[in-house]
C-alpha cells in the first residue's frame, strides 16, 4: 500500500507546502506528484498493472491509471481515512473518523471558500478586465 499525494492545482500544492504538510508525506514515504492531472489522467505517473486504487478522481473508465487497474472513486474524506488505515474503513471507523472531522470542519473546509480568503481574492482584485465595445 503506497499513498501519492497529486494535488489539483499550484495553489494547493503552495498551501501544502505554507503548512508543512509536505514534509509530513514525505517523511511517511508518500509519494508526490506535481500540481495538476497527473494520477486523474493517467498523464505522467500511471500505477502498477493491475493494482487496485482508491482515488479522488471525478471520473472512472478502464486502464485510466494503470493496464488491468481497479479504480474505486471516492470522497476526500473517505480517501483520507484509507490512507490513514492502509485499507478501507468499516462503517464504523468511517464514521468515528468523520466525527473527528466534524469537530475541526470549520477549520478543515475553510480552502473551500475562496471568496473569502485574501491571499486570493487581493490577487482577483488586480486582474484586469478589459471590455470589448
Amino acid at each position: 500500500t503506497r499513498l501519492w499525494i497529486a494535488p489539483p492545482t499550484k495553489m494547493d500544492a503552495a498551501q501544502l507546502t505554507k503548512e508543512s504538510y509536505y514534509s509530513i508525506f514525505d517523511k511517511s514515504g508518500a509519494r508526490m506528484e506535481i500540481p495538476g492531472c497527473s494520477l486523474c489522467m493517467g498523464n505522467q505517473a500511471r500505477v502498477t498493472d493491475g493494482a487496485t486504487v482508491l482515488s479522488t478522481s471525478t471520473r472512472n473508465f478502464p486502464n485510466r491509471l494503470g493496464n488491468s487497474t481497479d479504480v474505486y472513486l471516492a470522497s476526500a474524506e473517505l480517501a483520507a481515512v484509507t490512507s490513514l488505515l492502509g485499507r478501507l474503513p468499516t462503517v464504523e471507523e468511517y464514521l468515528q473518523a468523520m466525527a473527528l472531522v466534524d469537530q475541526t470542519a470549520v477549520d478543515t473546509y475553510r480552502y473551500l471558500n475562496f471568496d473569502r480568503l485574501s491571499e486570493y481574492t487581493d490577487k482577483a482584485d488586480q486582474v484586469i478586465f478589459q471590455t470589448v465595445v
